[in-house]
C-alpha cells in the first residue's frame, strides 16, 4: 500500500485545536485552566503547534550516539583510585572522572595500566597547581602524541562554592593561565547553582556569565591565548525532564553565540550528573527513579558525558554495590533502551524547541543584565548573584513545605515505619564551617534536609 494516510485528512491549525479545546472547556478560561506558569516566568500551553514557528529549528550540535558512560571517583589514595578506575572499566565505563584531594596523589600510580586512548579520562582537583597539571600531562602524553586527559581548572567556580581564591585574584588568574595554555582547557561548573536552588535561566546564565569573564581576561592578556581552547561545562540536572533537555540544548545555542564574539571554538563539551537537591535519605530506593530520568534528560539534551549519583550517595560511603548499580543505569540506558542511536533525538519536538528558544532568551536577558551591571565577579563581590539564587531556593522550599513540589515517599506518602538513624555512615545534611571568606558563598543544600532531621529526631 503505497497511498499515505496523512493525504486523507485536512491540516488543522493551532487556532482552530485552541478554538476546539476553548468549546470544550465549558466557559472556563483557557489561559487560567490549562496554561502553566514556570518559576523561570516561562508560560507551558498544553499544545504546541509547527505554524507557531516563522522558520524550522536548526538542527542541534548534539551527538548523543557518542555519549560517554562515566564512573566518577574521588581520589584520596593514587593506588586504590586506580585499582578502581580499572574495576569501573571492566564493568562497562568508558569515561573515568578523577576528582583529586591532594598534590599529594600520585599521578604515575593513578594512571598504571589505563589507556587513556581508549578511554577518557577527565581530572578536577581541589587545589590549584601548574606544576601537578604538567604532570598530569606528562604521564598521560606518554601514551599519545597529545594528552587525551581533560584538567577543569575553575577558579570562578572555587570563589563562588568557597567564599575564597584558592590563593588570591591575580594569582589564581595567572595561574589559570599557564594551565589553559598547556591544556588548551577550560572548565566552568554550573552544578553548583543548580544544586543551591538556582533556576534553569539562572544557571544558563550564570554559566555563561562565568565562561565570559575567564574569555574577556584571556582576550585582554598578552601572554594568554584563546586559540585551540575547548571549553567544558559541567552540569547537574533535576527532575523537570524536558526543561532539563532543553536546558542542555539552551546552553549549547548560548555558548556557540558568545564564542563567536570572542573567535573561539563554538562547539563545547558538557558533563552532566543528577542533582542532589531533590535526594532523599528516607525512601531511599526513589533516588534510582530520579537519577534515570535525570541521566535520560542528560542524554537527550545532548551531554557528551554522563555520571551517575549511586542511590546512597547521601548516606553511604562509597562503595561497590551502589556504584555498580549506578552504573548499570547507564549501560541500561545504551545497551537496553537504545539511548545512543540518533544524534539529535529532541530536534523538531515543538514543546522541547519552543523551551529550548525561551531559556536561551531568558538567559541571554540576565546575562545581558549582570554584564551591565559589572559583570559576574562584580556581583559576586556584591552578593547579587546568592541573593537572587536564594529568592529562588526559598520559593522552592515553600512549594516543597506546601507539597505544590512533590517528592514521593518524603513529603508525600512517607512509609513512618522506615528508620535511617543506625544507617547513617557520613552525615547526610548541610555543615557549614566557620571561617573567613572574601564573599559569601554559594551553598548547596538538598529540600528534604528540615524534614529529614525532624523525622531522625522522632526515630
Amino acid at each position: 500500500m503505497n497511498k499515505s494516510l496523512f493525504t486523507d485528512f485536512k491540516p488543522v491549525s493551532s487556532k482552530a485545536w485552541k478554538q476546539k479545546i476553548q468549546m470544550d472547556l465549558k466557559g472556563a478560561d483557557y489561559n487560567d485552566t490549562l496554561i502553566w506558569k514556570t518559576d523561570e516566568g516561562i508560560d507551558v500551553k498544553p499544545f504546541y503547534h509547527a505554524d507557531e514557528f516563522e522558520t524550522l529549528p536548526k538542527v542541534s550540535k548534539s551527538r548523543a550516539t557518542e555519549w560517554k558512560i562515566s564512573q566518577s571517583i574521588t581520589v584520596t589514595n593514587a593506588k586504590a583510585a586506580n585499582l578502581k578506575a580499572i574495576d569501573a572499566i571492566s564493568r562497562g565505563a568508558e569515561h573515568i572522572l578523577f576528582i583529586i584531594e591532594s598534590e599529594e596523589v600520585n599521578v604515575e600510580d593513578l594512571f598504571q595500566n589505563i589507556d587513556v586512548i581508549k578511554i577518557s579520562v577527565d581530572v578536577k582537583c581541589d587545589f590549584l597547581s601548574e606544576k601537578y597539571v604538567k604532570n598530569i600531562l606528562d604521564v598521560t602524553q606518554r601514551a599519545v602524541d597529545e594528552s587525551s586527559v581533560n584538567v577543569h581548572t575553575d577558579i570562578i567556580g572555587n570563589l563562588a562554592k568557597t567564599g575564597n581564591w584558592f590563593h588570591n585574584l591575580n594569582d589564581d588568574h595567572k595561574k589559570l593561565e599557564t594551565i589553559s595554555n598547556s591544556t588548551k582547557q577550560l572548565s566552568i561548573d554550573l552544578s553548583l547553582y543548580q544544586n543551591a536552588g538556582a533556576t534553569n535561566v539562572q544557571q544558563l546564565a550564570y554559566g555563561l556569565a562565568q565562561a565570559n569573564e575567564y574569555l574577556h581576561y584571556f582576550e585582554n592578556s598578552k601572554t594568554a591565548s584563546l586559540k585551540d581552547v575547548t571549553v567544558t561545562f559541567n552540569i547537574a540536572t533535576g527532575s523537570n525532564y524536558f526543561f532539563e533537555i532543553a536546558k542542555i540544548r539552551a546552553l549549547r545555542q548560548l555558548w556557540e553565540t558568545l564564542a563567536s564574539e570572542y573567535g573561539v571554538h563554538t562547539d563545547c563539551r558538557i558533563i552532566a550528573t543528577p542533582s542532589k537537591r531533590n535526594k532523599t535519605i528516607y525512601d531511599y530506593n526513589v533516588n534510582m527513579l530520579r537519577t534515570t530520568t535525570e541521566c535520560m534528560s542528560a542524554i537527550l539534551g545532548g551531554a557528551d558525558v554522563v555520571y551517575n549519583l549511586p542511590y546512597d550517595v547521601l548516606f553511604h560511603k562509597p562503595n561497590e554495590f551502589g556504584e555498580r548499580i549506578s552504573r548499570n543505569q547507564l549501560l541500561v540506558l545504551k545497551n537496553e533502551s537504545y539511548f545512543d542511536k540518533v544524534n539529535n533525538p529532541a530536534d523538531g519536538a515543538y514543546y522541547i524547541e519552543n523551551l529550548t528558544e525561551q531559556l536561551a532568551q531568558k538567559a541571554l536577558d540576565v546575562f545581558k543584565d549582570i554584564e551591565t551591571n559589572g559583570g559576574f565577579l562584580n556581583q559576586l563581590k556584591e552578593g547579587t548573584i546568592q541573593r537572587k539564587i536564594k529568592e529562588s531556593a526559598t520559593k522552592e522550599q515553600a512549594d516543597f513545605n506546601t507539597e505544590k513540589l512533590v517528592l514521593l515517599g518524603t513529603n508525600k506518602h512517607p512509609n513512618l515505619a522506615d528508620k535511617m538513624k543506625n544507617d547513617l555512615e557520613i552525615s547526610p545534611f548541610l555543615q557549614i564551617k566557620k571561617r573567613k571568606t572574601l564573599i559569601e558563598p554559594i551553598i548547596e543544600k538538598r529540600l528534604s534536609e528540615k524534614l529529614e532531621i525532624k523525622r531522625l529526631n522522632e526515630e
